[in-house]
């Protein structure tokens, strides 16, 4: 009787463990350890094509491919049908429809949460990559808060007023420096020395970059030129810049060490820089350098983080046209070819036709002169992996991404 006892509490005792687990795997919400989101202008079904055909032909396939899930993204502005970078940055950031030129706040003049402060009202680590100036508006959302965002200068101000972000990596630095000292600031404060004054370590270099401590309790800046960063395609070996996939990689090996996760916005801005200037192959490069900056996320964060890439909006209206062979890539791609048709062209920008005839080919025309390429109505593509990406399918608007990094938290 006593054995039969024992047994028979050995067989509840293991139902209810199983019970347990059960619950536990399949009820109990697991949330992401790392939550990364990549903003780039790249992220356009035309942009990741020519992208791929142009760094290994038609059989090739992107890092950005081999995530499950994907959806259509609208983003429109609050007055505008085709969004600026602050009415769009500002949707990711803050879950928010705002007006052109408004930065993460409403109508009333009241700031809006952006998701780096939930994030850190929840314990997590913070923070924020950019390939351009970091008090442009792209990555200026997700920290600041203005009525018009044309005031750079007052922009980067408020990175020291904020709460503190864990690691902050990217260029314009001339913003938070004085004119006397090569910046663009004439009110003679440098932020950047404010910064250091606040506990702030700073690093100007690549190696200064490679060579901080992982572990540390003082938030870490990295400015790496007084201007947006070098084009991917410009930096040499030996350079002191790094490369987007290098701030990346130490920004999730900075941000990892908090057990209670991070939160990483990266601003992949270059190919909007390019795409307002008409230069094509500079769009695929930096497309591709978003790519290898994904695939570097994937391998530092591992399986258990979300990571998202969406697009913000599209610019100028880059087109790959003809019939390459599908062995073609790289510089066999581009230009013109016998019969003077162009392989790539533009809706907008200052390739357009001149206003008088020209001589001078374009060897990637756009329909339409304009001082640099608009923004063009279009869906932007969001792709995603890890817990929480499974709900990108079908058409979503930008507010929605900022739903899904919240519900992530």
């Amino acid at each position: 009787m006593k054995l039969r006892n024992q047994l028979l509490a050995l067989c509840c005792l293991l139902a209810f463990a199983a019970a347990g687990w059960l619950y536990v795997r399949e009820w109990v919400v697991q949330k992401p350890f790392g939550i990364i989101l990549f903003v780039s202008d790249g992220m356009i079904s035309r942009h990741l094509t020519a992208a791929r055909l142009y760094e290994n032909g038609a059989s090739h396939r992107l890092a950005l491919e081999a995530f499950p899930h994907l959806a259509l993204v609208r983003n429109a502005a609050g007055d505008f049908a085709v969004p600026d970078d602050s009415a769009a940055a500002t949707a990711l950031a803050t879950g928010a429809t705002v007006n052109h030129r408004t930065l993460s706040q409403d109508a009333r003049g009241r700031q809006l949460k952006t998701i780096l402060d939930l994030a850190r009202r929840q314990g997590r680590a913070v923070g924020l990559v950019s390939t351009g100036d970091l008090a442009a508006p792209a990555a200026a959302a997700f920290y600041a808060h203005a009525a018009d965002t044309r005031d750079r200068p007052a922009l980067a101000a408020q990175l020291l007023g904020a709460e503190k972000l864990d690691v902050v990596l990217g260029g314009g630095a001339g913003d938070f420096l004085p004119t006397e000292k090569g910046g663009r600031r004439a009110d003679g404060r440098d932020l950047l020395a404010e910064l250091k004054a606040q506990g702030w370590e700073l690093v100007r270099s690549k190696a200064e970059l490679a060579s901080a401590p992982a572990y540390r309790t003082a938030s870490l800046a990295g400015f790496f030129s007084n201007d947006p960063l070098a084009f991917s395609d410009q930096i040499e070996s030996g350079s002191q810049q790094p490369s987007l996939a290098d701030m990346v990689g130490r920004a999730i090996q900075f941000l990892q060490v908090r057990s209670a996760g991070y939160v990483l916005i990266v601003d992949a801005s270059l190919a909007t820089t390019a795409a307002e200037r008409n230069e094509g192959e500079r769009v695929l490069t930096e497309t591709l350098a978003l790519d290898r900056a994904v695939k570097t996320a994937a391998d530092y964060a591992g399986e258990k983080s979300l990571i998202i890439a969406v697009g913000k909006h599209a610019t100028g209206g880059l087109n790959l046209n003809g019939y390459p062979l599908v062995t073609d890539h790289g510089v066999g791609l581009l230009g013109v070819n016998a019969s003077g048709q162009p392989a790539l062209t533009w809706a907008t920008g200052p390739n357009g036709p001149a206003p008088v005839p020209s001589p001078a080919a374009k060897s990637e025309p756009s329909a339409f002169l304009t001082p640099s390429a608009m923004n063009t109505a279009e869906d932007v593509v969001a792709l995603g992996s890890g817990d929480g990406a499974e709900k990108l399918h079908g058409f979503l608007n930008l507010t929605d991404i900022f739903h899904i990094l919240r519900e992530a938290l």
